[in-house]
Protein backbone atom coordinates (compact mmCIF):
# COMPACT_ATOMS: atom_id res chain seq x y z
CA UNK A 1 0.00 0.00 0.00
CA UNK A 2 1.46 3.55 -1.02
CA UNK A 3 1.36 5.75 2.07
CA UNK A 4 1.61 9.56 1.09
CA UNK A 5 3.57 11.86 2.84
CA UNK A 6 0.90 13.77 3.85
CA UNK A 7 -1.59 11.06 4.28
CA UNK A 8 -3.29 12.32 8.41
CA UNK A 9 -4.00 8.84 8.89
CA UNK A 10 -0.17 7.89 8.69
CA UNK A 11 1.42 9.41 12.16
CA UNK A 12 4.91 9.06 10.96
CA UNK A 13 3.93 11.32 7.92
CA UNK A 14 6.63 14.42 7.36
CA UNK A 15 4.28 18.06 6.68
CA UNK A 16 6.12 19.67 4.13
CA UNK A 17 8.55 22.15 4.89
CA UNK A 18 8.20 25.42 3.21
CA UNK A 19 11.21 26.91 2.26
CA UNK A 20 11.18 31.04 2.36
CA UNK A 21 13.78 31.95 -0.66
CA UNK A 22 12.82 34.43 -1.89
CA UNK A 23 12.55 36.29 1.93
CA UNK A 24 15.75 34.72 3.27
CA UNK A 25 17.59 36.28 -0.38
CA UNK A 26 15.65 39.64 0.11
CA UNK A 27 16.69 39.73 4.04
CA UNK A 28 20.28 39.12 3.31
CA UNK A 29 20.43 41.48 0.31
CA UNK A 30 18.79 43.86 2.49
CA UNK A 31 21.96 44.18 4.88
CA UNK A 32 24.42 44.32 2.93
CA UNK A 33 22.48 47.19 1.26
CA UNK A 34 22.75 48.88 4.63
CA UNK A 35 26.27 48.46 4.50
CA UNK A 36 26.58 49.89 0.96
CA UNK A 37 24.49 52.78 2.62
CA UNK A 38 26.49 53.18 5.61
CA UNK A 39 29.90 53.50 3.72
CA UNK A 40 28.41 55.80 0.86
CA UNK A 41 27.73 58.18 3.48
CA UNK A 42 30.24 57.76 5.55
CA UNK A 43 32.35 59.14 2.49
CA UNK A 44 29.85 61.81 0.96
CA UNK A 45 29.03 59.46 -2.23
CA UNK A 46 25.55 60.37 -3.60
CA UNK A 47 24.80 57.13 -5.31
CA UNK A 48 22.02 56.81 -8.38
CA UNK A 49 20.62 53.49 -9.49
CA UNK A 50 19.09 54.05 -12.93
CA UNK A 51 16.90 51.36 -14.26
CA UNK A 52 15.17 51.01 -17.91
CA UNK A 53 14.19 48.56 -20.16
CA UNK A 54 17.04 47.93 -22.62
CA UNK A 55 17.81 50.62 -25.42
CA UNK A 56 16.28 53.62 -23.18
CA UNK A 57 19.41 54.90 -23.48
CA UNK A 58 21.04 54.96 -20.03
CA UNK A 59 24.60 54.91 -21.23
CA UNK A 60 23.73 58.03 -23.69
CA UNK A 61 22.30 59.87 -20.25
CA UNK A 62 25.32 59.17 -18.61
CA UNK A 63 27.83 60.33 -21.49
CA UNK A 64 25.74 63.52 -21.70
CA UNK A 65 25.84 64.07 -18.31
CA UNK A 66 29.24 63.90 -17.56
CA UNK A 67 30.18 66.16 -20.51
CA UNK A 68 27.40 68.55 -18.64
CA UNK A 69 29.65 67.97 -15.51
CA UNK A 70 32.81 68.20 -16.75
CA UNK A 71 35.37 69.66 -13.60
CA UNK A 72 31.93 70.27 -11.43
CA UNK A 73 31.73 66.81 -9.44
CA UNK A 74 34.18 63.66 -9.57
CA UNK A 75 31.74 61.25 -11.16
CA UNK A 76 31.85 57.11 -10.88
CA UNK A 77 29.95 54.67 -13.18
CA UNK A 78 29.36 50.94 -11.71
CA UNK A 79 27.94 49.16 -15.06
CA UNK A 80 25.91 46.68 -14.72
CA UNK A 81 25.13 44.36 -17.91
CA UNK A 82 24.48 40.03 -18.15
CA UNK A 83 27.47 39.91 -21.15
CA UNK A 84 30.26 42.43 -22.17
CA UNK A 85 31.42 45.81 -21.24
CA UNK A 86 30.99 47.65 -24.80
CA UNK A 87 29.10 50.01 -22.28
CA UNK A 88 31.85 50.05 -19.73
CA UNK A 89 34.37 50.67 -22.18
CA UNK A 90 32.62 53.90 -24.10
CA UNK A 91 32.19 55.34 -20.40
CA UNK A 92 35.61 54.54 -19.61
CA UNK A 93 37.17 56.81 -23.01
CA UNK A 94 36.00 59.76 -20.95
CA UNK A 95 38.65 59.23 -18.46
CA UNK A 96 35.68 58.36 -15.86
CA UNK A 97 36.13 55.95 -13.79
CA UNK A 98 33.70 52.99 -14.08
CA UNK A 99 33.72 49.38 -12.52
CA UNK A 100 31.65 46.32 -15.44
CA UNK A 101 29.44 43.98 -13.60
CA UNK A 102 28.74 41.08 -15.21
CA UNK A 103 25.55 39.25 -13.97
CA UNK A 104 26.08 36.27 -15.98
CA UNK A 105 22.42 35.79 -16.72
CA UNK A 106 21.17 37.61 -13.79
CA UNK A 107 18.50 40.30 -14.47
CA UNK A 108 19.46 42.75 -12.10
CA UNK A 109 22.17 43.57 -9.40
CA UNK A 110 22.39 43.36 -6.30
CA UNK A 111 23.69 44.52 -3.06
CA UNK A 112 26.91 42.32 -2.62
CA UNK A 113 27.69 42.92 -6.03
CA UNK A 114 27.65 46.34 -5.77
CA UNK A 115 29.77 46.12 -2.31
CA UNK A 116 32.40 44.73 -4.11
CA UNK A 117 32.16 47.08 -6.81
CA UNK A 118 32.65 50.02 -4.22
CA UNK A 119 36.06 47.74 -3.51
CA UNK A 120 36.77 47.89 -7.28
CA UNK A 121 36.42 51.66 -7.61
CA UNK A 122 40.38 52.93 -8.11
CA UNK A 123 38.89 56.48 -7.51
CA UNK A 124 37.17 59.13 -5.00
CA UNK A 125 34.01 60.20 -6.39
CA UNK A 126 31.60 62.21 -4.62
CA UNK A 127 28.67 61.39 -7.59
CA UNK A 128 28.39 57.52 -8.55
CA UNK A 129 26.36 55.89 -11.22
CA UNK A 130 24.66 52.63 -10.67
CA UNK A 131 23.50 51.60 -14.77
CA UNK A 132 21.61 48.91 -13.43
CA UNK A 133 20.80 45.43 -15.91
CA UNK A 134 17.85 46.39 -18.69
CA UNK A 135 15.06 45.04 -16.84
CA UNK A 136 11.72 46.66 -15.96
CA UNK A 137 10.87 44.05 -12.89
CA UNK A 138 13.65 42.68 -11.30
CA UNK A 139 16.10 45.46 -10.42
CA UNK A 140 13.52 47.49 -7.73
CA UNK A 141 12.89 44.65 -6.09
CA UNK A 142 16.82 45.14 -4.88
CA UNK A 143 17.73 47.70 -2.65
CA UNK A 144 21.59 48.15 -3.51
CA UNK A 145 22.26 51.05 -0.48
CA UNK A 146 21.84 53.90 -3.34
CA UNK A 147 20.11 57.28 -2.23
CA UNK A 148 18.16 57.75 -5.29
CA UNK A 149 16.42 55.40 -8.05
CA UNK A 150 15.67 56.81 -11.57
CA UNK A 151 13.39 55.15 -13.62
CA UNK A 152 14.11 55.85 -17.38
CA UNK A 153 11.53 54.97 -20.36
CA UNK A 154 12.24 55.93 -23.80
CA UNK A 155 9.41 57.45 -26.01
CA UNK A 156 9.48 54.83 -28.52
CA UNK A 157 8.44 52.36 -25.76
CA UNK A 158 4.94 53.87 -25.42
CA UNK A 159 3.24 55.37 -22.83
CA UNK A 160 1.27 52.94 -20.85
CA UNK A 161 4.17 51.22 -19.18
CA UNK A 162 3.07 52.43 -16.16
CA UNK A 163 -0.24 50.06 -16.31
CA UNK A 164 1.77 47.23 -17.47
CA UNK A 165 4.89 47.76 -14.77
CA UNK A 166 3.64 49.37 -11.79
CA UNK A 167 6.43 48.41 -9.61
CA UNK A 168 8.95 50.05 -10.80
CA UNK A 169 7.37 53.55 -11.35
CA UNK A 170 5.22 53.23 -7.30
CA UNK A 171 9.08 52.98 -6.00
CA UNK A 172 11.10 55.73 -7.63
CA UNK A 173 12.38 59.32 -6.86
CA UNK A 174 12.24 60.54 -10.54
CA UNK A 175 11.12 59.14 -14.18
CA UNK A 176 12.90 60.41 -17.17
CA UNK A 177 11.43 59.90 -20.55
CA UNK A 178 14.57 59.69 -23.05
CA UNK A 179 14.53 60.17 -26.49
CA UNK A 180 11.80 62.97 -26.76
CA UNK A 181 13.36 63.56 -29.82
CA UNK A 182 11.65 60.52 -31.13
CA UNK A 183 8.07 61.58 -29.66
CA UNK A 184 6.25 63.04 -33.52
CA UNK A 185 7.31 59.74 -34.70
CA UNK A 186 5.83 57.34 -32.18
CA UNK A 187 2.71 56.99 -30.10
CA UNK A 188 3.89 58.76 -26.84
CA UNK A 189 1.58 60.98 -25.06
CA UNK A 190 3.55 62.80 -22.28
CA UNK A 191 0.85 64.29 -20.56
CA UNK A 192 -1.13 60.84 -20.62
CA UNK A 193 2.22 58.99 -19.15
CA UNK A 194 1.96 61.99 -16.50
CA UNK A 195 -1.21 60.90 -15.35
CA UNK A 196 -0.33 56.99 -15.06
CA UNK A 197 2.99 57.72 -13.07
CA UNK A 198 1.23 60.20 -10.47
CA UNK A 199 -1.85 57.74 -9.82
CA UNK A 200 1.13 55.50 -8.55
CA UNK A 201 3.68 57.85 -7.32
CA UNK A 202 2.74 61.69 -6.96
CA UNK A 203 5.85 62.58 -5.20
CA UNK A 204 8.33 61.75 -8.55
CA UNK A 205 8.73 64.29 -10.73
CA UNK A 206 8.81 63.27 -14.44
CA UNK A 207 11.04 65.07 -16.40
CA UNK A 208 11.41 64.80 -20.52
CA UNK A 209 14.78 65.10 -22.42
CA UNK A 210 16.32 64.11 -25.47
CA UNK A 211 20.41 63.64 -24.49
CA UNK A 212 21.28 63.38 -28.52
CA UNK A 213 19.89 66.61 -28.68
CA UNK A 214 19.89 68.49 -25.36
CA UNK A 215 16.61 69.41 -25.25
CA UNK A 216 15.13 69.14 -21.62
CA UNK A 217 18.82 68.52 -20.05
CA UNK A 218 18.37 71.95 -17.89
CA UNK A 219 15.65 70.21 -15.84
CA UNK A 220 18.04 67.23 -15.14
CA UNK A 221 21.00 68.95 -14.02
CA UNK A 222 18.74 71.29 -11.94
CA UNK A 223 16.86 68.02 -10.38
CA UNK A 224 21.12 66.36 -9.71
CA UNK A 225 22.02 70.50 -8.42
CA UNK A 226 18.91 70.32 -5.76
CA UNK A 227 19.66 66.41 -5.07
CA UNK A 228 23.53 65.98 -4.87
CA UNK A 229 25.44 67.92 -2.29
CA UNK A 230 28.24 68.74 -3.98
CA UNK A 231 26.81 70.26 -6.96
CA UNK A 232 24.41 72.74 -4.87
CA UNK A 233 26.22 75.67 -6.45
CA UNK A 234 25.69 74.46 -9.88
Amino acid sequence: MHISANDENNPTALAPVRIPVVKNILSANAQTAQQNREYLTEHRITTLNLMSSPGAGKTTLLLATIAALDGLARIGVIEGDVASQVDAETIAATGTPVVQINTGGGCHLDAPMIGNALGALEAEVDLLFVENVGNLICPVSFDLGERYRVALLSAPEGHDKPYKYPGIFEAVDLVIVTKVDLAPYVDFDLEKFRELVHGLNADAPVLALSAKTGEGMEAWLDWLAAHVETLSAL
